[in-house]
């Protein structure tokens, strides 16, 4: 059996057909991928304290040990989903996951925090070349039939890999492996990545959809990385350092330049993100809902996080085990989604979804508030499943209704833009909600968790109303 695709660019070639075994191989590869950025991004926020010890530093050179992987991987998403267009999309995949794997290295061979800072850097700059031609490649080898098929492991797997990070982080440091500390937690990724790239280079097809007559606006890239900059690292250092004046400075100025950037995309013969996106209402009003999801989502898993582990003094391990009922109905529910809801209810899922989630958090608000101090795993459990089981049926229906109808000339900026927005939307919940929590966090943990849990179920129930906007069921193209 073979999986054929139309092309829909005129520069591309009329299908691309591969053996189907071989389309579910690329999808190991992008699942690989995808574990790395994920796992990556989450593990090392619980080494920050053991690297400081070994390493030195003040704790803003630690923050940035830390944040440099966020703040560079947003910075390249959108352009590197273009460049996918325009380079090839199994080339710039296997760029980054090289670079990934080498920087990975880098990181746990470290002599000082300079040197892990740029090494971080970097990783994230090669994660974001790499993440957004997953995605394109998996649009591009699997038909619409097969595709949310293909999609139903990866959301599960998601949501265990998210919750084994900070588990794996716990692990790794307590066993010091051979005197390794902290540094067993990017020398992990080294095997991974080996074993992914070699892979990749059999699997992945040489040609993916690319349009050879399209060209690459500097200009605009320039205004995009320049805006994005200005916004993603204040919005990452400004709770660490108490909102400086210079970041409200940055921010605004990140405005201007945005501003600028859309004034040179309408006048550029070859625009950095691809115009016709924009004319779907699918797309536009999805990364609303993206945006709007993705900030309480962050917002919770931080605070959930610190309320486990300042207001009841958990280790990050048994921080990670109490965490389980969440992954638990994030997995289930995404397969749930992937095989019967996403594509019955359509936009209906999403409401279904974010209601649940609302439930959950409220769930969680009652039980902080009624237990404080002596509540337990067991207490907490009921809360975390629903608010894990809400989400997990958000994320199926959402690719469907962004990237559903994108033909192979926009996925790549698609999926580029859909991951930078979640980058963006996830910094923005962190920093707001993060400040909320600590102002509140001088008096009481359990009362600063109370109000954060408040606040993401209202910010779910406004996101669940924007829903409404979206046409009832997801556009699909066909090959």
């Amino acid at each position: 059996m073979f999986v054929t695709t139309d092309q829909r660019t005129s520069g591309a070639p009329s299908s691309l057909t591969l053996p189907l075994r071989t389309a579910w191989l690329v999808l190991v590869v992008v699942f690989l991928a995808d574990l790395m950025d994920l796992v990556d991004s989450s593990i090392a926020n619980l080494a920050g304290p053991s690297i400081r010890a070994d390493l030195g530093g003040r704790q803003v050179t630690v923050q940035w040990v830390l944040s440099a992987y966020t703040a560079a991987f947003a910075l390249g998403l959108v352009t590197s989903g273009r460049l996918g267009d325009l380079l090839g999309r199994r080339r710039l995949f296997l760029l980054g996951m090289t670079g990934f794997t080498l920087t990975s290295l880098a990181c746990g061979l470290a002599p000082d925090a300079v040197f892990l800072i740029v090494a971080r850097t970097l990783q994230g700059l090669f994660g974001s070349v790499m993440i957004p031609q997953g995605l394109a490649l998996m649009k591009v080898v699997f038909p619409p039939q097969h595709l949310r098929r293909a999609l139903m492991p990866i959301g599960p797997l998601m949501g265990v890999a998210t919750v084994a990070g900070p588990v794996l982080a716990g692990w790794l440091l307590h066993l010091d492996l051979f005197g390794s500390q902290w540094r067993a937690i990017f020398l992990i990724n080294v095997p991974i990545g080996v074993l992914a790239a070699a892979l990749a280079w059999r699997v992945l097809p040489r040609r993916g959809g690319e349009d050879p007559s399209a060209r690459l606006d500097l200009t605009g890239v320039g205004l995009l990385t320049a805006a994005s900059a200005l916004l993603i690292v204040p919005l990452i250092q400004g709770r660490e350092l108490g909102w400086p004046a210079w970041t409200y400075v940055m921010m605004g100025a990140a405005v201007a330049v945005f501003a600028l950037f859309v004034v040179s995309e309408r006048r550029s013969g070859h625009p950095v993100i691809t115009p016709s996106l924009f004319r779907k209402r699918s797309f536009v009003v999805g990364l609303a809902v993206v945006a709007g999801f993705y900030a309480s989502l962050s917002a919770f898993v931080l605070v959930i996080n610190l309320l486990l582990q300042t207001g009841l003094g958990w280790d990050p391990l048994r921080t990670g085990l109490a965490l389980i009922p969440w992954a638990l109905g994030t997995a289930v529910a995404v397969l749930l989604s992937g095989a019967v809801l996403a594509e019955k209810l359509g936009r209906a899922s999403l409401h279904l979804g974010l209601g649940i989630a609302v439930v959950g958090l409220l769930g969680l608000w009652w039980s902080t508030a009624h237990w404080g101090a002596d509540v337990t795993v067991a207490k907490l459990a009921p809360a975390l499943l629903l608010t894990g089981f809400g989400s997990g049926l958000v994320f199926v229906p959402l690719v469907d209704f962004i990237l559903g109808d994108a033909t192979t000339e926009e996925v790549g900026t698609g999926a580029g833009l859909l991951n930078a927005v979640q980058q963006f939307a996830g910094a923005l919940g962190v920093a707001a909600l993060g400040t909320v929590f600590f102002t509140k966090a001088g008096h009481s943990s359990f009362a600063a968790a109370e109000l954060v849990f408040g606040i993401t179920a209202g910010l779910n129930v406004l996101t669940l109303l924007l829903v409404g906007l979206l046409p009832r069921h997801a556009q699909q193209t066909h090959g």
